[in-house]
């Protein structure tokens, strides 16, 4: 069966059943031929042999008679009886009728086609069935008159007849050569026809291994041409299929490989789901707002696949009423705006892709932007409120001593030269974050830079009764830094932890070398900064008292100054901090290549 299946098969089978057939019926039609021609052959012997009788015993008669007889019986052979009427009375047999049928006058002058030589002088001829002597059997005859004419007799009549089964044996012989030629004919076609669907299949086999070799990614192979008729030309195109399918494939490749770059490298994530829903490309930051999924996934509204019901139906939405559909969503702190877009093939709607972007950052600007307005209309509306009021009070002629009219003044003066700390530190600021902070490097000898800075703060300490000490590592080079911005960072920590920490506590500075470069920590035993508000610290106009009291509080952006100098040195600024155990302020330096 299998080898029925194969072009081999088929073609060989197609050949030999189409051959089969032809001989078959070329075989019928000459069997038929030779069969209709020995009968007809086989008549007219007879019919000759019975006319060549009747003439040979119409020239011997009367006394010649006798030598009729005897020429007519070496005339006739051995399968061939011949019966001679002479009259009713005188009827001849030839000698080999002894087994054979004896054809009687009684017989014959009963049968109505065999009569008619009597009654119509005219030959006849009839297929008959007779019974041998023996009894074995009945056999059939083709028996032959003609009327014979002898002087002075009527009624004179010479039948011959013939078995048929020895036509027969003749069909049979004549048969059997001609099924001999048709199986040695069928024989020969079989391996003519074999041997030419080998050859012409040949190459088709090769073409089938070649297609599994380019189905398997192989698409060098090449089909060898061996002809130049329509299978040598089928070897072309599949050569030329074979090489358009390489390139086409490489260009696939190519811009696959390029949209994969691009979705890398894009800063919004993209999914594309299909018609389902179900989620087919990712990209990195895509990846990233799933992980947020997945992490809220216990406490966050999700569907079967965890993902938000917020997205499945935006993507339904968009799905249903081939628009794009634009939705907003919160996940850890993070605000995400999606735009789901329809995706078609064929004018028809297989899936959508959602386009995720990131507004988190610019959410924080504009809270920003709006806490600044309101932290600087803070902080300038004290000073101004108290410059205006202390000048009132001048104006007026309040204060009627001089004393009292220069303590207002001082007031005055203090107030204004807050107010210009607070404007140059927003100036210094917007610098730094503008990037306009330019640094002059030095080579400074770490120990007594950092004992200036002490000394300077000395007064203060003691004034609040806290102890101020530097502690350095010895071994310490001299380091490449921007002295001034360095002594305003140093300046500022110090003073924030003077500042925040109690009678009785202390603070240290302590620089230490590591393979990075210079780390330095300012540590005090403060009141300490909650946890909820460590991570912004580092931003302008913080302040850990919410009730934004004066007093000790500063103007909230000195920190900021810190992280942006220590920014500008390609370094780095941390905080610890726990309440009621102080805080630790760390940067690391890093050494100048």
């Amino acid at each position: 069966m299998i080898f029925l299946r194969s072009v081999v098969g088929k073609l060989w089978f197609t050949i030999l059943l189409l051959v089969s057939f032809v001989l078959f019926i070329l075989t019928v039609m000459l069997l038929e031929f030779f069969q209709n021609y020995n009968i007809d052959v086989t008549k007219k012997d007879l019919t000759n042999t019975a006319e060549k009788i009747a003439h040979v015993l119409e020239e011997h008669p009367e006394d010649k008679f006798p030598l009729g007889l005897e020429i007519s019986w070496e005339i006739i052979d051995d399968v061939t009886q011949v019966v001679i009427v002479k009259s009713d009375q005188e009827i001849y047999y030839s000698p080999n009728t002894e087994k054979a049928k004896k054809l009687s006058l009684t017989e014959i002058k009963h049968d109505p086609e065999l009569s008619k030589v009597f009654r119509l002088d005219t030959s006849v001829e009839k297929m008959s069935n007779l019974s041998a002597n023996n009894g074995n059997r009945d056999t059939n005859y083709s028996i032959i008159g003609v009327p014979l004419h002898l002087p002075g007799e009527k009624n004179g009549a010479v039948f011959i007849y013939q078995s048929l089964e020895d036509m027969q044996e003749t069909s049979q012989s004549t048969t059997k050569f001609i099924l001999l030629v048709a199986g040695v004919a069928i024989i020969l076609t079989t391996i003519f026809a074999f041997f030419l669907s080998t050859r012409i299949t040949a190459p088709l086999r090769k073409m089938r291994e070649a297609a599994f070799e380019v189905a398997r990614g192989k698409f060098d192979t090449k089909v060898p041409i061996l002809t130049h008729d329509e299978i040598g030309e089928l070897a072309t195109a599949f050569n030329q299929m074979g090489r358009q399918l390489k390139f086409n494939m490489n260009a696939l490749s190519q811009e696959k490989e390029q949209l994969a770059s691009i979705l890398s490298s894009m800063a919004d994530g993209v999914i594309t789901f299909n018609r389902d829903g179900t989620i087919l490309i990712t990209n990195p930051p895509a990846d990233r707002f799933l992980q947020y999924w997945y992490y809220e996934k216990g406490g966050f509204e999700t569907d079967s696949e965890g993902i938000p019901t917020q997205v499945m139906e935006l993507f339904q939405q968009a799905v249903d009423t081939e628009k794009e559909q634009i939705g907003e969503i919160s996940l850890q702190g993070r605000h995400w705006v999606i735009l789901v877009s329809p995706l078609y093939s064929n004018q028809f709607i297989r899936g959508a892709v959602a386009v995720l972007r990131d507004m988190t950052e610019e959410r924080q600007l504009d809270k920003m932007r709006i806490d600044f307005i309101a932290n600087v209309s803070h902080e300038l509306r004290t000073p101004i409120s108290m410059l205006q009021g202390y000048s009132e009070a001048i104006v007026d002629d309040i204060a009627e001593s001089q004393e009292e009219k220069k303590e207002m003044a001082k007031v005055i003066y203090d107030e204004s030269l807050r107010m210009g700390r607070l404007v140059n530190e927003l100036l210094d600021l917007a610098r730094m974050e503008a990037g306009h902070l330019q640094l002059s490097f030095e080579d400074i000898d770490l120990s007594p830079f950092i004992n200036r800075i002490i000394h300077k703060f000395q007064g203060l300490a003691k004034d609040n009764e806290i102890q101020l000490n530097a502690e350095i590592e010895d071994g310490i080079s001299s380091v490449s830094f921007d002295p001034d911005r360095i002594e305003q960072v140093l300046t500022n920590l110090i003073d924030n932890a003077i500042r925040h920490t109690p009678k009785g506590g202390s603070v240290r500075l302590k620089a230490t070398s590591e393979d990075m470069g210079i780390r330095l920590e300012v540590k005090d035993s403060g009141s300490g900064i909650p946890e909820e508000d460590l991570p912004f610290v580092f931003e302008r106009f913080y302040k850990a008292d919410k009730a934004r009291t004066r007093g000790r509080a500063g103007t909230g952006l000195g920190l900021a100054i810190v992280k942006n100098i220590i920014d500008a040195h390609h370094g780095s600024v941390s905080v610890q901090s726990k309440m009621g155990l102080g805080t630790t302020f760390t940067f690391l330096l890093p050494r100048k290549k």
